[in-house]
């Protein structure tokens, strides 16, 4: 069962997964998804029909505005923020206020194993790819590889990581190693993936 703090806000309407924890003065909207064994920080935000995978981290203060897709085992840091909105405006040119009837949300999605960094601003529509880190403070404004380090405003690749965090090692012509695992990892294009298969 999942476990609510009494000071959450959790609509009725939520699908709250097996063994996730929901902290207080959180808020979970209307149609959101969450998976199993997640944890929800206290004074996160996750928006009306987000869809989050299971293992989540969700910190503190965290706002993720539909419609977000969250893939498994993701970290979402303290105060991090995945926007929907391309074109921000509180009123059209007429001086008339904008309403939902007059914005398409756009989502953020993260893949699975990447980290959002605290404080860090995800502008939609971008994918942080699997296993990817965003650094603390970082604002993405691109898509960012899987494997890849990105720190800055905007957000620029400084490196590679492996699914243990750790960033690899430059072994050159192409090879990084993780100095946790010792796996190797090849890059080629700009891309990174592993050196061999891992079913």
């Amino acid at each position: 069962m999942p476990r609510l703090d009494p000071q959450a806000q959790v609509s009725a309407d939520a699908e709250i997964g097996d063994g996730t924890v929901v902290w207080g003065l959180a808020q979970v909207r209307e149609g959101a998804v969450l998976g199993a064994e997640c944890v929800v920080g206290r004074g996160a935000y996750i928006g009306a029909g987000v869809r989050i995978g299971d293992r989540v981290k969700v910190q503190n203060l965290a706002q993720v505005y539909e419609p977000a897709v969250v893939g498994d085992g993701v970290f979402i840091g303290p105060g991090a923020i995945l926007t929907n909105d391309e074109h921000p405006r509180a009123v059209r040119p007429d001086g008339s206020r904008v309403d939902a009837a007059h914005w398409q949300p756009v989502g953020v999605t993260l893949q699975h194993g990447c980290s959002v960094g605290a404080g860090a601003v995800c502008v939609a529509p971008v994918v942080v790819g699997a296993w990817a880190m965003v650094a603390a403070g970082a604002v993405v404004v691109h898509d960012v590889p899987e494997f890849a380090l990105v720190a800055g405003t905007p957000a620029r690749r400084i490196g590679w990581v492996g699914p243990t965090g750790r960033r690899l090692l430059d072994e050159g012509e192409g090879q990084w190693r993780c100095p946790g695992t010792g796996e190797l990892f090849i890059e080629s294009g700009g891309y990174l993936s592993e050196a061999e298969d891992h079913d």
